[in-house]
């Protein structure tokens, strides 16, 4: 009797499919211009609630396609599926970092660039009337080689970048804030992942960095999963509504 009852378990347990010891993907978040890792502190802490393992990569800011293979070589040593989100310029990085990555399941755009292979953010953020960006930038910092770091003025930092966070947030944030080189922002797009990978956005009604219209405009030529538009939220949507964007990225990693 025993051994038949142990056979019996042996030739189940052979049956039986494999469970994935990782039974939800990672989420690896890559943050903008201006900002830093911590811009995801809220998400990552609903995200892990939820039971998803996150990873808030520190973008290098340098160029776009530096910067995706940064990112890409992050994803190599992640052996589970990923969700892949990016915010602002952080859209253009995961759009490269996302091409020959085969573990990226998913791409979450949160007020983000999705360009087109040849596209850059300067074309995309002016292709419609309405962002503000420029004439609040700082004195641009000279780097070796004849390129420029760019910051936002500290006084315009809260009404041009988070205007729908708090004054004491938005003070943080100006201060800690991460620059890009202007050769970044003017490199045209290596790749665009978003045409061979389901993608969903958010963004905010009143961003001032890049138009709501551009956004709109960007969602609907990839082929939005979900589209959510959030009223009167600024650059900022993952500060300033994080459940929102907590939404959006558990929909694109639960999505089949």
């Amino acid at each position: 009797m025993l051994k038949s009852f142990l056979a019996f378990g042996v030739l189940a347990a052979l049956a039986a499919p494999a469970v994935s010891a990782q039974a939800k993907p990672t989420v690896v978040l890559v943050h903008g211009a201006f900002a830093d890792a911590s811009s995801w502190n809220d998400v990552v802490a609903r995200l892990e609630k939820d039971g998803y393992p996150v990873v808030a990569v520190a973008n290098p800011l340098r160029s776009v396609k530096s910067d995706g293979d940064y990112v890409r070589r992050i994803l190599a040593g992640i052996k589970d599926p990923v969700v892949l989100v990016g915010h602002s310029y952080g859209g253009s990085v995961i759009s490269e970092a996302a091409a020959g990555a085969d573990n990226v399941e998913s791409l979450v755009y949160v007020a983000a660039f999705a360009p087109e292979k040849g596209e850059t953010a300067v074309e995309l953020s002016s292709k419609f009337p309405g962002s503000t960006l420029a004439p609040t930038l700082a004195e641009p910092v000279a780097l070796d080689g004849g390129g420029k770091d760019l910051y936002i003025q500290q006084g315009k930092f809260h009404e041009q970048f988070a205007a729908d966070v708090s004054s004491r947030a938005a003070k943080l944030m100006a201060a800690t804030q991460r620059p890009i080189t202007d050769s970044a922002l003017n490199e045209p797009a290596p790749n665009a992942a978003w045409k061979n990978i389901p993608s969903w956005f958010i963004y905010g009604d009143a961003d001032k960095n890049i138009p709501a219209k551009a956004l709109g405009w960007m969602a609907e030529r990839a082929h939005s999963k979900g589209t959510v538009v959030v009223k009167g939220a600024s650059h900022v949507v993952m500060v300033s509504h994080p459940d929102k964007v907590v939404q959006v990225i558990e929909e694109a990693a639960s999505a089949k």
